[in-house]
């Protein structure tokens, strides 16, 4: 989906004294009443301070957590918004329930976050009701929350059928590069799919083979292909009932003329652990009491080889136990190459979902991928070729 296919900001005209509702994320992690990372509040600052200096009155419309449609003070959204305020450098005001009275009192350029939206029982059922209610509350719509818009909620889709609806800055951005990565890109094209199980990413499998000339296996998923393949992976994590389903890929893929690329050389340890002995082998070589736990160096330098010779990246999940060192090598030496052909100009990158963003901080070049998404589900329903709900609603929006 192209920007082309729904209004933005700069669609917006006039909206000096008008009553804005904005669709952000402060679902932020939280620990003793502290934001930890604010990534998602500063991803919201382009849309949210721009509206407000053309003079729009402001209702940010978030959730926080799962309290399932019940008032539950520990998901309050009520501490974010000194951190959001922070973040902002101008003030923010906070509503318990919005009111047509409380709201009309606000002066032009004013924030106001409306305590979380899933306190409501008709917000996650994506109740006609509720939207029109809400609804009534505004006179425009923005969505700038990609990491909702896979959910067909009150304040991600319905809302947006009873106003006039546009992108946000961070919305309008997601989406441009998602397009890019594999809406239109430029081949050839290669995509890294890691992670522990075959089995939570099928689907984005299917697609990729469909879509990309180079599939890059990594992660626990790997071992399920390889053991489609007649190796033995000894006590390695992997899915032995998912072997047809892996053959299948490959046959797809080899059909679709995609280049599947599994380790040949992989480091075992015989547990999983920080910094245990271990082997640097030949897949062959797997002893049975022996787990797989990263990708070795020469399918590294392999992997580096092919990124070389294409134009577009989509990156989701780790080669390697990442998170347990020193199984972090693998990860962080292709994501540091693919990095360096971004910034030579030579490769669009793009990156998202909850382990590859640590991982690829973890590797210092987050901020060197062409873009690196927040998503999680969105982001890996967007890899699935699946619709977006609260993208779909803008799309349809007049």
């Amino acid at each position: 989906m192209s920007s082309k296919d729904f209004k933005t900001l700069d669609d917006i005209g006039n909206v000096q004294g008008k009553r804005g509702l904005v669709r952000v994320d402060l679902n932020v992690p939280m620990a003793d009443g502290k934001v930890t990372d604010d990534m998602r509040l500063q991803a919201l600052v382009p849309t949210v301070t721009e509206l407000a200096d053309k003079g729009a009155k402001l209702l940010l419309l978030a959730h926080f957590g799962r309290p399932k449609g019940e008032y539950k003070p520990e998901y309050s959204l009520e501490p974010v918004v000194a951190p959001l305020a922070a973040v902002l450098g101008r003030d923010v005001g906070f509503m318990q329930q919005p009111d047509a009275d409380a709201i009309a009192a606000l002066p032009d350029g004013s924030i106001t976050v409306i305590e979380n939206s899933r306190f409501a029982a008709g917000e996650e059922k994506n109740d006609a009701g509720m939207a029109r209610a809400i609804a009534s509350f505004g006179d425009f719509y923005v969505n700038d929350a990609f990491s909702a818009a896979h959910r067909a909620h009150v304040t991600t889709e319905g809302i947006a059928h009873h106003l006039p609806s546009y992108a946000g800055r961070s919305m309008e951005r997601e989406l441009t590069a998602l397009d890019k990565a594999l809406g239109n890109p430029e081949h050839p094209v290669a995509a890294v799919v890691g992670g522990a199980k075959v089995s939570s990413k099928l689907d984005v499998l299917r697609q990729m083979v469909e879509k990309v000339d180079h599939l890059i296996i990594g992660g626990g998923m790997a071992n399920t292909f390889l053991a489609a393949r007649g190796v033995d992976v000894g006590k390695s994590l992997c899915e032995h009932d998912l072997a047809d389903v892996a053959n299948e890929i490959l046959a797809a893929a080899d059909k679709a003329d995609c280049t599947v690329h599994l380790p040949y050389d992989v480091v075992v340890a015989k547990e999983f652990r920080a910094n245990p002995p271990t082997r640097t082998v030949n897949v062959h070589e797997v002893a049975a009491d022996e787990m797989i736990l990263d990708i070795g160096p020469a399918a590294v330098e392999a992997l580096s080889d092919v990124l070389k010779t294409c134009r577009t990246l989509v990156w989701n999940g780790p080669l390697g136990a990442f998170e347990t060192p020193p199984f972090d090598v693998a990860t962080i030496a292709l994501a540091r190459t693919a990095a360096a052909l971004t910034k030579e100009g030579q490769l669009l990158s793009v990156a998202g979902g909850g382990d590859t963003v640590a991982a690829l901080n973890q590797a210092g070049v987050a901020d060197e991928f062409s873009f690196v998404s927040t998503a999680g589900g969105a982001f890996l329903e967007w890899m699935e070729g699946k619709v977006l709900p609260g993208v779909e609603a803008l799309k349809q929006s007049d």
